[in-house]
């Protein structure tokens, strides 16, 4: 299982930061609003460590399915934010004040809060899609084995 969620975090990781630099050398990275492309990768990410993970085990329970499809979500982000934090912070000093100014934000205007926003989102996302994903991959009850479990 670790070498599932692992590697789809990683595969994650690195096209969402290739995607990044794909829009760096476009000059469309100012635009915040194109960073929704990135829930698109981690869903099709997601959705296929967790599809992986089914084809791969014998009996495919709900709690194992979510754990891969949230933790690669999580080592994608953690991958991503520290690319971002090393960007911010050693390449485009004046990205974060760019991106902060976008959003019509009136105080001190520091790189942190655009590295919190970065993980915040990133663990949302992979927490919202990996519930998604679970509905539709989970066993259902609505088998003569499965009308057992109920009361």
């Amino acid at each position: 299982m670790f070498k599932i969620y692992s590697r789809y975090g990683v595969v994650i990781a690195v096209v969402v930061i290739a995607y990044f630099l794909l829009l760096k050398l476009l000059g469309l990275h100012q635009y915040p609003v194109l960073s929704a492309a990135n829930g698109v990768v981690y869903g099709a990410g997601i959705l296929l460590a967790i599809k992986k993970y089914k084809a791969t085990s014998t009996k495919f329970q709900y709690e194992k399915g979510f754990e891969v499809g949230f933790l690669c979500g999580s080592i994608a982000t953690i991958l991503f934010t520290i690319f971002m934090a090393f960007y911010i912070f050693e390449f485009d000093t004046e990205f974060a004040y760019n991106i902060l100014d976008s959003w019509n934000l009136n105080f001190n205007k520091g790189s942190l809060i655009l590295i919190i926003s970065i993980v915040i989102m990133g663990f949302s996302t992979s927490l919202v899609l990996t519930l998604a994903f679970m509905q539709l991959l989970k066993e259902s009850w609505n088998t003569s084995e499965g009308k057992r479990n109920t009361m």
